[in-house]
């Protein structure tokens, strides 16, 4: 801090007071050079800042420089349009995030706070209910929820939730109310009535987010409670719908209500304000004199903490010298002006700004480097000039410049760019708002706090998280070696192919791109398993003729799926009637003359029709007039060829509903099975795999003489049987973060574990079948680490449970690196006569060697051995050799059976599983329930074990080998790693960057030595928008969790203009704040103190992309701020009008989007709220909303007419749902994609034609439409030749002025009435104050190019 003293007299009398005066001056001392006064002589002086500086200063030295205006400030606030929601409902919207245990065991703790004694305050309530909250949560976690808190991120949820029951509606003077299959009552006692006929109505539609009670019969009657979580009357009826629920007469489900909302608004954060300095080459502000410039309470206080300047701490100063109030005024008045000059800086001053920044926070302690990065970035304006004088070492230009080549090498940055990676997670600050980051953070911390409490610390931790385990989205095949499938060609013997090239070397000739290449080998396969009877097979068989009769490379073949019952014969059913033929034809002729035939049969049926058998005769009988058609067709025929074995190749490749479709093996998506779409889908599968063959010849992995099916066949992503189940991306994992010394032989103490310390109870008693007959309990010889663990869940007395497990042993004799374990499910309650095989299975294991375990068990999965035991053969008689049969048998018949009564309610508790119920778990993978007699086989464990192998069990193997664990250890840390990692939601793959260098040109803070911590990069150039974002969230964060941050300077050197021409400052606070007397203090709001006065400013919010923002309260021009005409502050506030829901939509048959097609949102009993109309541009669409569940239906008219909804993606109800629902329950971006289909008897109208039933017609009334949202009818129905309709945007007073100059002057000369439409978003609230003009919203699609924060450029 430097005081300029210009005379020497003043001087003189400086020091004089200085030496005499006694008492200190508060001065901070948060930066390296503040806190420190220098005056031109003085070295010595060191902190003093002595209060006879005070009085000269204020005496004598600035008598003649005082400012003349007053201190001003801009202050901007945000606020919902929804009531202000209870912070008690929002924590138990986190703690259901974290898992509805969690959620359920907080409601019940929550009853507690009301009576607990505390004096009632705000602070206490609050502290109250923190308590309640972080009692299963770790500190982390806990700070992310005061986080939560703060941001109000759960305010959302709760509205949402107040949304759905004012759409039921609630009862008229009810606190709470039941809702029971569309019957609503607010009496308990009235519940039985309304159960009664529950059944005959319809079950409610329940949303992913409902809080349904763990304990619940799902074929019970569903009954809603609607109430407010922490009344009185709210915990009564609870405790008696639970009792309801764990007596299974109902399914108990939860949701907010509020019956009396509080008048406060929600107070937002997570946003950005700035104040840009405006051009004022042209003339934009209104010289209108302001009237009314009452503000609200956001106006700083005298008092304000805040209130420092130049390093003195006015608020601190005012009361240590109550008595100088007026002086210290004045005084702050003059530091406010000599920091705001902005006089304009020269070419050569600008040229090395972003380095000597760079220097100047590299200058300052660690701790305090982001701090003033943050002042230096925020207030760049008024801090450039004394930036200027700042010196760069020529060490830190040369690491900058060396760290540069890397960044735009490896991340693609130019310097300048900015970038943020957590734990290698690149976090696009463009893109991800704070809402986002909070999820990413929740996943890293549940992940790092799993691996930690399995053992897993430091670098290593970070090592295992960086593996990248997500599931492959590579394609598995079936093998298609199959006698079963039926060749109509072979492209390396036919004759017709003889005069296309054999050599494989072929494929490394050039061609023209897209040319299809024509060799005599069989690269390409197809093969279509169909039944002869279904609708689309006769189009897909027209498919397959046009590709050979056009010559297309592909050997094509058949598998028909038909009824293989022996009494079924082809006079009865048509699709063995086809079979026959074309077994007879095939015979007589060949496969490729059969298929002819069958063609020619396919002919003979109209479109629509299904096969029937008179079409197979009258070909028959054209085609072998003299051949006895009751010798094909009939019960005796001798051409039955593959009828079993193709029923038998569909059923075992499990490639799932017909018809089915493989190209070399790999099954073609139901959605690309339409003729059109199949065609273009198969020429490009031809395109792309040949692309494969070329490098593998290339390569010398495949020689003319190699057999290229085989060669096909041998490749890693061909297994016995795709199994959808296991190839499904929906997955279930068990936790097994938890670490404890349960066990499941007490089972009075297993039934009061929580789920996850079930899963570990479980897990720390299972014993484990390997091969070579090793348990896992013992010590041996085999220093192998198995990375895959299957755990096999059924009744293992009754024959599906023992089948599923003599499979698993089969495989396991196979591979090497498979353990397994059992649970068992019994189908009814336990006794002595049916558990026997499940007790000799325990018996064995606690009791055996691993090897006679082994055998033993392999011999009691065995049917024969079941039903020797259930005719009372003795349990002894097949004890395997070695056995050690007294102890066996003490164990065998001892009464405790608590292990299987702990598997029971761990099968019916933590796997949701009813009773018999068979499943696998595969590292934690829950694979189940399965339905009985649906197939799990070996070949189904093999694909199992294949991805777990290629995906993650491997790479996990090799890094907890490094770990040094016990071997014993070793397989069980594999399996709980996996099941932590695989849970996580699919992401981008993590990012390297430990080759920065960082001695001089990086902010370094360490984390806290034996804490998990976060991994945090972030690369920036400090004279940028990025940095006025990055520096107060990576502040914000540094307070939030443990990090270990490297903040890389990435500076722009030679700069020719100003870098940064505003002042910006970001909304967040890492807890909620309280007043001095306890009470929660003002939102937080967004505060520009001690402005400089003589520049002309704009401010702009910048809000996440689905926030509609408007400004309600002011009555100055924000455009257009100039505060020399301010009294003392513009108080700025906004409202969150809308929340977006954007779309894309298309039309399956064109694949074009619909362009003009219009949509509805609306409740069940208000349908149409808003609407809008599908762009030609991508098919996007927006609809405004708010928190709440709305459904989603085309316009009546037109749209509806033509059109229906096919699918949908990225909404709330189920894919076959007539309705579509979309929930909107949070502040995140909400993009659905919709796809329709034109209506059989519309395929050739236009919906943009004549139309007078939405009087849709017209580009006007279609951007009207787009503009507007929907207006009530009454607004469109007059004819549109009768009103002039007139579309403007105006921005800033001056422009709202001319617009009424033009509004007057149209309607004064012209007779056509008139209808204005104004962008209601760029309007001040002084404008919008005109009830009877009509406003449009319209803001802007992500892909228009529009600045986030400059929204002005529409």
């Amino acid at each position: 801090m430097e005081v300029h003293m210009e005379d020497s007299k003043e001087m003189a009398l400086f020091f004089w007071l200085l030496s005499h005066e006694k008492s200190t001056v508060p001065c901070r001392t948060s930066r390296a050079d503040e806190g420190t006064l220098m005056l031109p002589g003085s070295s010595d002086l060191g902190f003093f800042c002595k209060m006879g500086l005070l009085i000269a200063v204020l005496g004598i030295c600035f008598s003649s420089s005082l400012v003349r205006g007053h201190s001003k400030a801009v202050t901007t606030s945000l606020t919902t349009k929804w009531s202000s929601t209870p912070l008690l409902l929002e924590a138990s919207e986190f703690l259901s995030e974290e898992g509805q245990e969690k959620f359920w065991n907080f409601v019940e703790a929550s009853q507690n706070i009301k009576t607990s004694e505390h004096d009632g305050s705000d602070y206490a309530s609050y502290h109250e209910m923190l308590k309640a909250a972080c009692q299963s949560l770790s500190p982390l976690q806990q700070n992310l929820l005061k986080f939560s808190l703060a941001l109000r991120s759960y305010s959302a949820t709760v509205q949402a939730f107040q949304q759905i029951a004012a759409d039921e509606p609630p009862p008229k003077s009810c606190t709470l109310f039941f809702a029971v299959h569309g019957d609503k009552t607010c009496e308990f006692e009235s519940l039985g009535n309304l159960l009664q006929g529950a059944s005959e109505r319809p079950k409610p539609f329940l949303f992913k987010g409902d809080h349904k009670y763990p304990v619940s019969n799902p074929e019970s009657p569903v009954v809603i409670l609607y109430a407010e979580i922490g009344s009185e009357e709210f915990y009564t009826n609870h405790k008696k719908l639970v009792l309801k629920a764990e007596a299974g007469e109902i399914t108990y489900v939860l949701r907010h209500y509020i019956a009396n909302p509080s008048k406060e608004k929600v107070y937002l954060s997570g946003y950005g304000v700035e104040l840009a300095i405006k051009s004022t080459e042209y003339k934009a502000k209104d010289d209108t004199q302001v009237k009314g410039t009452d503000v609200n309470a956001t106006v700083i206080g005298e008092n304000d903490p805040v209130d420092e300047v130049q390093g003195f701490l006015f608020g601190k100063l005012r009361q240590l010298y109550p008595d100088l109030t007026e002086e210290l005024k004045e005084l702050r008045k003059h530091l406010v002006e000599s920091t705001n000059e902005m006089a304009p800086l020269k070419v050569w001053q600008l040229q090395d700004l972003s380095f000597q920044s760079a220097a100047r926070i590299l200058t300052a302690p660690p701790v305090d480097a982001l701090m003033v990065m943050k002042d230096l970035s925020q207030n760049f304006p008024t801090m450039a000039r004394a930036i200027t004088k700042t010196v760069v070492s020529s060490e830190l230009r040369a690491e900058i410049e060396e760290n540069q080549k890397y960044f735009k090498g490896t991340l693609g940055l130019q310097p300048g760019d900015s970038a943020l990676f957590i734990n290698g997670l690149l976090i696009d600050l463009d893109t991800q708002d704070i809402f986002s980051l909070i999820d990413v953070l929740r996943n890293e911390a549940r992940v790092m706090e799993g691996l930690h409490s399995l053992g897993i610390e430091g670098l290593s931790l970070h090592n295992v998280l960086k593996l990248n385990i997500q599931p492959s989205d590579s394609d598995y095949a079936v093998d298609i070696r199959s006698s079963a499938i039926s060749w109509i060609n072979n492209l390396e013997v036919d004759s017709r192919y003889n005069s296309w090239p054999s050599n494989v070397q072929e494929l490394l000739r050039p061609t023209f791109p897209g040319v299809i290449r024509q060799i005599r080998k069989n690269f390409h396969n197809f093969v279509l398993i169909v039944d002869p009877v279904h609708e689309t097979t006769a189009e897909l068989l027209n498919v397959a003729e046009m590709f050979f009769s056009n010559h297309i490379p592909l050997r094509i073949g058949l598998v028909f799926v038909v009824n293989d019952s022996e009494d079924v014969d082809g006079l009865q059913d048509p699709g063995v009637a086809l079979l026959r033929t074309y077994n007879y034809v095939a015979q007589e002729m060949d496969n490729n003359y059969a298929f002819q035939t069958v063609m020619s049969i396919y002919n003979k049926v109209k479109t629509g029709d299904q096969l029937k058998v008179e079409h197979v005769v009258s070909v028959l009988e054209k085609q072998y007039p003299y051949v006895e058609i009751n010798s094909i067709l009939g019960i005796d025929s001798a051409y039955d060829q593959n009828r079993k074995a193709a029923r038998g190749y569909y059923e075992q490749t499990g490639v799932g509903p017909l018809p089915v479709v493989l190209f070399n093996g790999m099954p073609f998506q139901k959605d690309q099975l339409d003729p059109d779409d199949l065609e273009t889908v198969t020429m490009h599968k031809i395109l792309e795999t040949t692309s494969i063959f070329q490098r593998a010849v290339y390569l010398g992995e495949l020689s003319n003489d190699q057999d290229v099916v085989e060669y096909i066949m041998n490749q890693p992503n061909v297994v016995p049987r795709i199994n959808s189940r296991i190839l499904m991306s929906d997955r279930e994992y068990l936790d097994f973060t938890g670490i404890s010394n349960f066990y499941v032989d007490d089972f009075a103490r297993f039934t009061t574990l929580d789920s996850k310390d079930k899963t570990s109870a479980v897990a720390n008693s299972m014993t484990y079948l390997t091969k070579k007959g090793m348990s896992s309990k013992e010590i041996y010889d085999d220093s192998f680490v198995r990375p895959v663990t299957f755990w096999i869940v059924g009744d293992f007395d009754k024959p599906s449970g023992r089948q599923l497990l003599y499979d698993a042993i089969k495989h396991q004799k196979s591979s090497n690196n498979v353990r397994i374990g059992m649970i068992n499910n019994p189908s009814n309650d336990p006794n002595s006569q049916n558990t026997v095989v499940a007790k000799a299975i325990w018996a064995a294991l606690q009791t055996q060697t691993s090897n006679n375990a082994k055998n033993f068990i392999t011999k009691m999965a065995k049917e024969e051995t079941a039903k020797a035991l259930e005719a009372g053969a003795d349990i002894l008689e097949f004890a395997v050799g070695g056995m050690d049969t007294n102890i066996f048998k003490e164990a065998f018949e001892s009464p405790k059976v608590d292990f299987i009564l702990s598997h029971a309610v761990y099968c019916r508790d933590v796997l949701k599983l009813k009773k018999g119920q068979r499943a696998v778990i595969s590292n934690g993978r829950m694979i189940g329930p399965l339905e009985d007699g649906e197939m799990f086989n070996q070949d189904d464990f093999h694909l199992l074990e294949n991805i777990i192998l290629k995906t993650s069990g491997q790479k996990i193997k090799s890094q907890i080998q490094q770990l040094g664990f016990e071997e014993d250890l070793a397989s069980d840390l594999v399996m709980r790693v996996d099941a932590l990692l695989s849970a996580q939601p699919k992401g981008e793959a993590r990012i390297e960057y430990h080759y920065f260098e960082e001695r001089y040109s990086a902010v370094k803070l360490r984390p806290k030595e034996g804490e998990t911590y976060f991994d945090v990069v972030a690369i920036v150039d400090p004279v940028t928008r990025d940095a006025q974002r990055l520096a107060p969230l990576l502040l914000v964060l540094n307070q939030l969790i443990n990090m270990n941050l490297r903040v890389f300077m990435n500076c722009q050197s030679r700069l020719s203009d100003m870098p940064l021409k505003s002042f910006y400052r970001y909304v967040l606070e890492p807890e909620i704040s309280f007043t001095a007397d306890n009470n929660f203090a003002p939102g937080p709001i967004a505060k520009f103190l001690d402005m400089p006065q003589s520049p002309l400013f704009t401010l702009n919010l910048n809000t996440p992309e689905s926030w509609m923002v408007e400004s309600v309260r002011t009555p100055y021009d924000l455009d257009n701020i100039y505060l020399v005409e301010v009294d003392s502050v513009v108080a700025a506030e906004y409202e969150l009008e809308y929340l977006l829901l954007e779309g894309h939509c298309y039309d399956i048959t064109t694949g074009q989007p619909p362009r003009g097609l219009q949509f509805t949102l609306g409740t069940s009993t208000t349908p149409v709220i808003v609407d809008t109309i599908v762009m030609a541009n991508l098919g996007y669409f927006q609809l405004k909303a708010n928190p709440g569940a709305w459904t989603l239906r085309l316009r009546k008219g037109r749209s509806e007419d033509i059109y229906r909804i096919y699918s949908h993606d990225g909404t709330d109800s189920p894919p076959e749902a007539s309705e579509v629902s979309v929930v909107l329950n949070n502040f995140k971006s909400k993009i659905i994609k919709v796809k329709v289909q034109k209506k059989l008897d519309m395929m050739n109208e236009d919906l943009l034609s004549d139309g007078t039933s939405e009087n849709e017609s017209g580009f006007w009334e279609s951007l009207k439409w787009g503009f507007t949202g929907g207006q009530k009818n009454e607004d469109v129905k007059q004819d549109k030749d009768d009103v002039l309709n007139i579309f403007s945007v105006a921005s800033g007073h001056l422009y709202e002025r001319f617009l009424r100059i033009m509004m007057l002057s149209v309607l004064k000369h012209t007779k056509t009435p008139l209808k204005f439409w104004f962008l209601k978003n760029y309007l001040s609230p002084t404008f919008k104050r005109n009830k009877e003009l009509k406003y449009a919203t319209f803001p802007p699609p992500p892909f228009a190019g529009v600045h986030p924060i400059h929204g002005k450029e529409v």
